[in-house]
């Protein structure tokens, strides 16, 4: 980090505190929180340190701090941040509620979970910020269910939750697809008094459409009261249905946006290409890129990588090529992925081994992702002795896949399976019902899909493992846990593979249930044999 001198901190001074030139506590701690909320956060803690090598050092207060620490959690100043903590304590000021919040939201940002939870702890008197603090560093840093629960202490702590608590919560519930839990954030929001609010509005229909439930969304977005034109909430009403297959129930609702003369912004117009690409809908979608700049919106990378998946997943892998080539810079890891996956989805076994080459020096040698999405080009053309090398060179650099879970909400308690799972205090039953859905899709004329399994072994070893996929096992424990009709809902952090979701189509016929699958792509709403996506997806 640079210095500055002592007639700059002053030149900062003027510009962003009060006209005097006098740095009295005050007006530097005023200066400093200006900094800090500013454009370019590292001058706070710059001025800071030139106040700090005068010849009469500022001495901090529960007011300095605060905005320094922030300063460090937009920064991503770790070393800094931990520096001021240091500080903290030797000054005294640790036990200031003030101080600790900040903290918690900084630890946060970095995403260390332990010091952040430490800081937590040791507050006697939790507020409403130091709760809310926690739940959205849970939320931010990839633990949702943890989030969940300290929500549920906070209420038997009797303390109220504010608009950010909420948005935090129902975050979690969308990330997890806890319905139950977040209906009940939504009735805990009206009680407060805080569920008209524009933020909340956007999270309670984020949350129901990521847990499959559009037509909850749909009524919160109706009686949205006195909101009507944000731009916000109408983004995330087309990203939902969009997602949930509802493509020309998304097109409608951008329309009467438009019509309204609410502008859209680059998420809406990500919105809309999505609701394309999960249709098909590749003129439509094209034209819709095109038209771009009329609503005042220069397209991105991620408009660029809308219409590249829609082409590719359309068979048009030509075109999608030659798109991803246009976009400014280069593509992104995403764009790469989508065209070497559609490639081999489409059997171009050819282009997908050519744009693997071409990516390899590119890629991201850290994402055991990357390598997975290798291995199974080579596996598709049986190209063995290939994924060895690599998954030996995977070992080599310590590089793991992420592990694939798919969890469902019972009784407001969330369950998460992975493939193989035996750890279920209910495993034997989950199976025992699985092998006779089985026996009830083979009369069905189910026939596994090898192919989805890419290792070289017996076709009988094969089968097994798709047998006991994680959203199967998650499926099976839903059949024995509710009552028959009740609809299953299983989020999985991974893309469904072909045998999963030709499987579930049988699922639904065979117990007359709706079973709704939400993966990393999409939704998928099995009834009776048949799926939302049309099988494209």
């Amino acid at each position: 980090m640079e210095t500055i001198t002592m007639s700059q901190a002053l030149q900062l001074h003027s510009q962003n505190g009060p006209s005097s030139q006098n740095l009295n506590p005050h007006a530097s701690n005023t200066t400093i929180r200006s900094l800090a909320n500013g454009d370019d956060p590292e001058k706070a803690l710059l001025f800071y340190i030139a106040l700090q090598r005068q010849n009469q050092p500022l001495k901090p207060n529960n007011f300095t701090y605060p905005p320094l620490l922030k300063s460090c959690s937009r920064l991503r100043a770790a070393s800094e941040g931990k520096q001021l903590h240091c500080l903290i304590h030797k000054s005294g000021l640790h036990k200031d509620m003030f101080i600790q919040n900040s903290l918690i939201h900084m630890y946060s940002s970095f995403q260390e979970s332990e010091p952040a939870v430490a800081v937590f702890e040791r507050i006697t008197q939790k507020d409403v910020v130091s709760w809310t603090s926690i739940i959205c560093g849970r939320v931010d840093n990839g633990r949702p269910i943890e989030a969940l629960r300290l929500f549920d202490q906070m209420r038997g702590d009797n303390v109220a939750p504010n608009e950010a608590t909420i948005v935090s919560v129902l975050r979690a519930c969308a990330d997890v697809g806890a319905l139950s839990f977040g209906q009940k954030v939504h009735r805990c929001a009206i009680r407060n008094g805080i569920a008209c609010r524009i933020n909340v509005i956007s999270a309670l229909i984020d949350m129901y459409t990521k847990c499959g439930c559009v037509e909850s969304a749909k009524r919160v977005f109706e009686n949205r009261g006195g909101v009507k034109g944000d731009v916000f909430v109408w983004t995330a009403m087309v990203h939902g249905l969009a997602s949930n297959g509802r493509c020309g129930e998304a097109l409608d609702v951008f329309n009467r946006m438009r019509d309204l003369g609410v502008r859209p912004n680059a998420r809406t117009a990500t919105a809309v290409l999505c609701a394309c690409r999960n249709a098909g809908w590749v003129d439509v979608g094209h034209q819709f890129f095109k038209r771009l700049p009329d609503y005042g919106i220069q397209p991105e990378i991620q408009h660029y990588g809308c219409v590249v998946d829609l082409l590719a997943r359309a068979g048009y892998l030509e075109e999608a090529e030659e798109l991803a080539k246009m976009i400014p810079d280069e593509p992104d890891e995403i764009t790469w992925r989508t065209l070497i996956w559609a490639s081999k989805a489409h059997g171009d076994i050819d282009r997908a081994e050519r744009l693997v080459d071409e990516w390899l020096s590119r890629m991201d040698e850290t994402d055991g992702s990357n390598y997975v999405l290798l291995g199974n080009v080579y596996a598709k053309a049986g190209k063995w002795e290939e994924k060895a090398r690599l998954r030996e060179s995977m070992v080599r650099k310590s590089i793991r896949k992420e592990p694939g879970f798919s969890r469902i909400e019972l009784g407001g308690r969330i369950h998460e399976f992975v493939a193989g799972d035996s750890d279920h205090p209910q495993a034997k039953r989950i199976y025992e019902r699985w092998n006779q859905i089985m026996e009830m899709m083979i009369e069905e004329g189910y026939k596994p899909k090898l192919s989805e399994v890419l290792l070289n072994v017996e076709d009988e070893a094969k089968a097994s493992q798709l047998h006991h996929h994680s959203e199967k096992l998650a499926v099976a424990f839903g059949l024995i846990s509710t009552r028959p009709g009740t609809k299953i809902l299983v989020v999985k952090n991974l893309r469904s593979c072909e045998d999963c979701h030709a499987s579930m189509k049988l699922v639904s016929k065979i117990t007359r249930r709706e079973i709704v699958i939400r993966d990393r792509i999409r939704f998928h709403h099995f009834s009776n044999g048949a799926c939302s996506c049309g099988d494209y997806w």
